[in-house]
């Protein structure tokens, strides 16, 4: 059973609907950290759980040089050429 939770304030709550998921990962999964504090912590523990659960994977990491500005079209083209998913972390 999977729990997402919504931070959005909506008073009266949308109901959505979980895609089918196949329940495996392969290939490339990039973890992008957005610079803000503690994302790293988020990520660091995601990656450790993504290669314990799926070992077969690969885990790449990036980061963008600041939260504030969009990531630079060059780290956006990497990610995308050398990965099949992507989690981005942010944290506070």
């Amino acid at each position: 059973m999977v729990t997402i939770l919504d931070p959005t304030d909506e008073r009266e709550p949308v109901v959505r609907q979980i895609s089918p998921r196949s329940g495996s990962i392969s290939g490339s999964v990039a973890l992008l950290d957005i610079s803000k504090p503690r994302g790293n912590v988020l990520l660091d523990r995601l990656e450790v759980l993504l290669k314990d659960q799926f070992p077969k994977i690969t885990v790449n990491r990036y980061a963008k040089p600041t939260f504030t500005k969009p990531a630079p079209e060059s780290l956006r083209q990497e990610i995308r050429d050398n990965n099949d998913f992507v989690i981005e972390g942010l944290a506070d």
